[in-house]
Formats: structure tokens, sequence, C-alpha cells
């Protein structure tokens, strides 16, 4: 990140609510390292940027999107 203005950051209960998830699966995922996160003192916080990023990255094709392949 360069700089510039810092992103409105969230917590994990925030991140948890906004993908209908728990937060006990978004801890599992930081204990993992399978989600970008910052640390920021010993709180755990995210860039919704990089979540949606991640969220690009993880998504699965459908049945119906991979037609559109062939």
């Amino acid at each position: 990140m360069g700089a510039g203005p810092v992103p409105e950051l969230l917590d994990i209960e925030t991140l948890a609510q906004r993908l209908n998830d728990s937060v006990r699966h978004v801890r599992r995922l930081v204990a993992e390292r399978r989600i970008p996160y910052l640390k920021v003192g010993h709180f755990i916080r995210f860039d919704p940027r990089e979540v949606n990023d991640w969220l690009a990255e993880h998504r699965v094709r459908g049945r119906s999107d991979m037609k559109r392949w062939h």
C-alpha cells in the first residue's frame, strides 16, 4: 500500500456479518492465514478492498458460467 487515505478497516465481527458467516470461522481463516488481514496492535483488522480481491480470487465458477467458456 502506498501513501494515501487510510481505508476504513473492518473488525472480525463486522466482516463476519458482511460475509454472512460466523466470527469463529473468520477467526479460523485468520489463524490459518487464509484471508488477508492487518495487525493493529493486538487487534485484527481487514481492508475491505483486500477482502473483495480475496473473494474474487476464490470464486468458483458455476456450471452456467463454464458453458460460456466452451
